[in-house]
């Protein structure tokens, strides 16, 4: 079958990948560390070597097997004896993040790091480098003090003296104290508060701070009247991590000094070569894995300062070592930018240790804002979830243009389609210059698993629940369908899980058409989000401003909608049939009973902001408003609508009126008028001014509808003739005899040509009513119709019925549904002509009921039909099986399915719910063995127990065209509650309570487990003598367990069989290759075992039996010792029990031999 449907079900997390995988094998062979570059790779994929500042693919991890708690050391004593007072009236040094305490306060331990794999780094002498900026620290600390620090930058280094004198000493170009000048003291007002422990100290009274290690230079904003300057680095080779604080009085010199540190340490980083720590690498890499996000071609790391939000009064300097400002890895994975701690390092001298971040993870896709300041290295990012606040992180780094670009790339990476990034891009337009567009890598349906995952992610979603399929066979193809939840717990999606597939489908230009048939949306309707409007669509694909009033105010169902047909240029068709089931005016529903999609599409429809103009709202509850939107988008001709599908809207004759009359003026456009369903009864006056409008209806369906009394026809011949119709429907609805004449009429016309599909189910027509219209069809060849006739009284003037199908006047397609015979002779009559038939190649003639079982009569014309029609291709005689009706033809259909051994012509059979048993299954067994043009055969639901299923799966062995056969699901359930069923009653009843054909299978299954069962607690031991009294308990509950199992065990066992049979008759057919060679001919072991050739078949299963194993064997083999004859016609229990009988006998004497 060419079914171009796909169906998919959204799994699409990769597991975490081995342990310690290299990121870049050619640079680990190579052993030299990249070196950052001073300009961004030109694509997003595109590798970049590691720096201490960042890193992305390519990085090199070592090969050793350190997982990511072993690079986080185990707590350690804290060091009893406090440390000595600090030589710095100037306050200690402020920690970023404690490596030690847990309650973030500052602690001493002895200074000999370990690094984590680091290479060792060649810091510049301290006396090396240009003098770029030098100047005097004044008091900030007691009014005794007499000298000043004096701080000094150069090319290398950020110094910090305890006197100018000092400074002059190592430096020639800074002045003595004695020559400085008081203007030049009183101009540079500066304090600092920072840390002499982890800073480089020498014996000459200095300590340096390499910029090399500087991570970020920024402003604090702390609400003092002086100005502060904040320095934080962290060393390469120890991850020892703190800050320098300047607090400048005059605004003049804190630029200054800000924009020469930061110029300094920015040329450092770019003329050095100095790579991020391997095991920093490999810590960080772990990190994203362990949250299924780590791609090594979508992994870029820094190092970056996460900063609380700094306000309010301080009353000193030394209350800077408050503030709670962290270094961590900002890592960018695939779906999340991530904040990671940095590792704990080893000390054993006193140190200042940074306490512990806490690690947090954000989906790209949920990014709000990006804003980056333009006089230092902060930045903020702002991430939003659904129906939350915005969460903002406070972050400072000196390679921010580098974080910034990547974070673009990566959104624009999971929105390829986007246009437009729905959050605020707030950086300076140099770093606009530089955005390069994300080259495209071909995935199909314009990325929308990676833009679906992305956003799953985010939401932390389970993909797996989201399904959906792509369907490329029908029309506006391709076209989007989600389908049900993978989850049959929670048959309804929630509305975070649907917001993920509506944003992720926004923008999309591969679907033509998008579906939502039958998926619940009530919970987005009327539910709004008042946190955020980033994914209000404010604009058009093409940039042209929404106008449309209350947009803040709408709900989410109508954003997202109104999105999805504002931002696709292709989309053309949207279905959303049966989605909402709220009733007007019901609790909870908006704006007086307004479904939203309603106001969600019409009025961009208006102003034409959408090409969308195929709308489909059937099944859903319309309310005045939203008819008043209909109309007012409907009467402007510019909105060339092709259909406005409102079946089962419950439109009354007013709304109806008002719908027809709108739509009229889409008469030069529309293709498809659907009011099945609805209360409004139609008139065919007032109608025809309305249906003469429209000149390029393909489809008009008005089943179910109601329809004032008169003679006049619904439809007129001028209308018909006036369409060019493919599809109509007036099933269910009351058709008089003008309107037959006036169908016939248009038959007979050639301007009927294009009809394709005539459906007139339970219409009240008469075998003459047919018979018309058969003979206005009639032609040189058969006429191209599917031609619906079920649920009608046929039987009246049967013998124009018989008559026209017998001269062959029917269509190609004929489908006779439901038919219900008070005399099975005209049945039979029925049979007969369509035996003769030549015209018809589809023929459903499913659900026939009859007084009663059919005669031989009629199975003898059922067999002679399936023998001798040479025009028939797919046939359907399936019966029905309902509470309250069964239809199905009894068993002697088994005799009449013989004639398909004849069959040179039919291609699909279903015989499903005909009771059909162990003797259909062998009657169906010897069919396929001959026959060799079927090529689906549905026989579900026939009551087949495991031993009939084996017979038709082995005569596969043979059969070489069949390419469909049923998995039985319905049968392999009733086959184990019926042995579940025996076992029950044998418990409750006791042998001498059952039927002889009951306690004989009861027997027989006890002495098949007991023979299996060794020991003097088998069954054969047991129950050698006479049989337990009534009541007492047969066999325990793990004998009856392992009877159940065999049987399932060896319904699996079969279904393998038969996938292996169907797989290679599809390769076969096609052409291809086979998985190993195939003689054409079944050997012993595979030939089908029908009637009395299935005890070979047994022996052989059984030769490799275990005692554990046996009942399996036993009870799950094709036992086959049954021999029904053709004219057997047992029913109901006793059949199944002479099966249930024979199978277990069989097993018996088996196990003995």
């Amino acid at each position: 079958m060419s079914d171009r449907r796909r169906r998919k079900s959204l799994s699409i997390f990769r597991p975490p990948l081995a342990p310690l995988t290299p990121i870049d094998d050619e640079l680990l062979d190579s052993g030299s560390p990249g070196t950052l570059k001073k300009r961004r790779p030109p694509s997003f994929a595109q590798d970049q070597s590691p720096s201490s500042c960042s890193t992305s693919a390519g990085v090199e991890r070592t090969n050793s097997k350190r997982s990511l708690h072993r690079l986080m050391p185990k707590d350690r004593q804290r060091n009893s004896p406090k440390s000595a007072r600090p030589s710095s009236l100037f306050g200690s040094l402020r920690s970023l993040s404690s490596l030690q305490d847990e309650d973030e306060k500052l602690t001493r331990t002895a200074s000999s790091p370990s690094s984590l794999d680091s290479p060792s780094f060649a810091i510049p002498d301290v006396a090396a480098g240009m003098l770029i900026h030098h100047g005097p620290l004044p008091e900030a600390g007691p009014m005794f003090r007499r000298r000043c620090p004096y701080l000094v930058l150069t090319e290398f280094h950020v110094i910090q003296f305890k006197s100018q004198s000092r400074a002059a000493d190592m430096f020639p170009g800074v002045p003595g104290a004695h020559n400085q000048s008081r203007s030049s003291v009183r101009h540079s007002r500066l304090s600092s508060s920072s840390s002499i422990h982890d800073l480089q100290s020498s014996s000459d009274g200095h300590h340096s701070v390499p910029l090399l290690h500087v991570v970020a230079v920024y402003k604090l904003d702390d609400g003092e009247p002086y100005f502060s300057i904040e320095i934080a680095y962290v060393n390469e080779s120890t991850n020892h991590a703190s800050t320098m604080t300047l607090q400048i009085h005059d605004p003049g010199e804190a630029d200054t000094w800000l924009t020469a540190i930061r110029s300094a340490a920015s040329k450092a980083r770019m003329t050095s070569s100095i790579t991020f720590p391997q095991g920093l690498i490999e810590y960080t890499a772990r990190a994203l894995e362990q949250e299924q996000d780590y791609d090594p071609n979508h992994f870029h790391m820094f190092k970056v300062v996460q900063r609380a939000n700094k306000s309010g009064k301080r009353s000193s300097s030394d209350d800077l070592t408050k503030l709670t400002s962290k270094i961590c890895i900002l890592a960018i994975g695939m779906y999340k930018v991530h904040l990671v701690p940095l590792p704990k390092s080893t000390r054993t001298s006193s140190s200042i240790s940074l306490s512990d971040t806490n690690a947090a993870s954000h989906g790209i896709v949920s990014l709000a804002s990006v804003n980056l300041q333009t006089f230092d290295d902060s930045f903020q990012l702002w991430f939003r979830h659904p129906f939350q606040p915005s969460l903002a992180l406070h972050l400072s780094a000196l390679c921010v243009h580098e974080i910034a670009v990547w974070l673009r790339q990566a959104a624009e990476y999971l929105r390829p389609e986007w246009t437009e990034q729905p959050f605020a891009w707030i950086v300076p337009q140099s770093l606009n210059d530089e955005l390069l567009p994300v080259p495209a890598e071909g995935e199909e349906n314009g990325a929308f698993d990676r833009t679906l995952t992305a956003y799953c992610a985010a939401y932390a979603i389970d993909t797996s629940n989201i399904r959906y399929s792509v369907n490329y066979a029908c029309e506006d193809a391709p076209k989007f369908e989600l389908l049900p939840t993978g989850n049959p717990r929670r048959p309804k999606y929630s509305s975070i899980e649907l917001l993920a597939v509506l944003r992720a489908l926004r923008y999309n230009e591969t679907f033509n058409a998008i579906s939502f048939s039958h998926i619940s949306l009530d919970v987005l309707n009327g539910l709004c989000d008042h946190y955020g409007w980033e994914h209000t669509p404010w604009t058009t694909r093409s940039g042209v401003p929404v106008e449309l009033e209350e947009q803040q105010k709408a709900s989410v169902l109508i954003q997202e909608v109104r999105a999805l047909a504002i931002k696709s240029r292709r989309l053309r068709r949207m279905d959303f049939s049966g989605c909402l089931a709220r009733r007007p005016g019901s609790a909870g529903a908006i704006r007086d009973g307004a479904c939203g999609i309603c106001e969600a599409l019409f009025p961009v429809c208006a102003k034409q902001y959408t090409n969308v103009d195929w709308i489909v709202l059937n099944g859903i509850q319309l309310s005045d408003v939203d008819i008043d939107y209909l109309y007012a988008a409907a009467i402007e001709k510019s909105c060339h609508f092709r259909a406005i599908e409102v079946a089962y809207c419950g439109l009354a004759d007013r709304s109806f009126q008002a719908t027809i009359q709108a739509l009229s003026h889409q008469g030069a456009t529309l293709e498809c008028l659907n009011f099945s369903g609805n209360f409004a009864r139609l008139e065919p006056l007032d109608l025809r001014e309305y249906l003469d409008e429209f000149a390029y209806i393909r489809s008009v369906d008005f089943s179910n509808t109601y329809r004032t009394s008169g003679q006049e026809p619904l439809f007129e011949l001028s209308t018909l003739t006036r369409w060019k119709l493919q599809e109509l429907d007036l099933s269910r609805s009351s058709i008089n005899a003008e309107t037959i004449l006036a169908l016939a009429d248009y038959l007979r016309n050639p301007q009927s040509g294009s009809l394709r599909s005539l459906r007139l189910i339970q219409c009240g027509l008469t075998g003459g009513n047919v018979d018309d219209l058969l003979q206005a069809m009639a032609g040189p060849t058969p006429r191209e119709l599917h031609l619906f006739i079920s649920g009608n009284h046929l039987e009246q003037e049967h013998e124009r019925l018989i008559r026209a199908i017998g001269q062959s006047l029917a269509p190609t397609h004929v489908t006779m549904e439901m038919l219900e015979y008070k005399e099975e002779k005209n049945f039979r009559l029925l049979v007969l002509a369509w035996a003769s038939n030549t015209s018809t190649s589809y023929l459903n003639m499913s659900k026939v009921s009859l007084p009663s079982a059919a005669s031989s009569e009629t199975i003898a014309a059922l067999e002679h039909m399936l023998a001798e029609n040479r025009a028939l291709e797919f046939l359907n005689i399936a019966g029905e099986e309902a509470h309250l009706e069964v239809a199905n033809f009894g068993v002697g259909l088994n005799r009449a399915l013989t004639g398909l051994k004849r069959n040179k012509s039919l291609k699909v059979l279903h015989v499903e719910h005909q009771k059909l048993g162990m003797q259909g299954a062998n009657t169906l067994a010897s069919v396929l063995e001959e026959n060799s043009t079927l090529l689906e055969l549905h026989c579900a639901s026939n009551g087949f127990s495991l031993q009939a299923f084996t017979v038709i799966v082995r005569s596969l062995a043979v059969n070489t065209t069949l390419l469909y056969l049923p998995c039985m699901d319905e049968d392999r359930a009733a086959a184990i509650r019926k042995f579940d069923r025996e076992i029950e009653n044998s418990r409750e009843t006791g042998l001498r309570g059952l039927t002889a054909p009951t306690k004989a299978t009861v027997n027989t299954m006890k002495r098949s487990i007991g023979a299996a069962m060794p020991g003097p607690l088998s069954f054969a031991n047991r129950h050698s003598g006479p049989p337990l009294p009534h009541g007492k308990k047969q066999y325990t509950d793990m004998e009856a367990s392992m009877v159940l199992n065999s049987i399932s065990e060896k319904w699996d066992q079969e279904m393998a069989v038969m996938e292996g049979h169907l797989r290679r008759n599809y390769k076969l057919a096609h052409g291809l290759p086979l998985e190993k060679s195939w003689s054409g001919a079944a050997t012993e072991n595979e030939r089908p075992r029908t009637g009395t050739s299935t005890g070979p078949t047994l022996r052989v299963g059984s030769d490799d039996a275990t005692p554990i194993g046996e009942p399996s064997r036993q009870l799950g083999a094709d036992v086959g010792a049954t021999q029904t004859s053709a004219g057997e016609e047992d029913e109901g229990a006793d059949e199944d029990e002479g099966e249930t009988e024979a199978a277990l006998m069989m097993s018996t004497k088996l196990n003995m031999e």
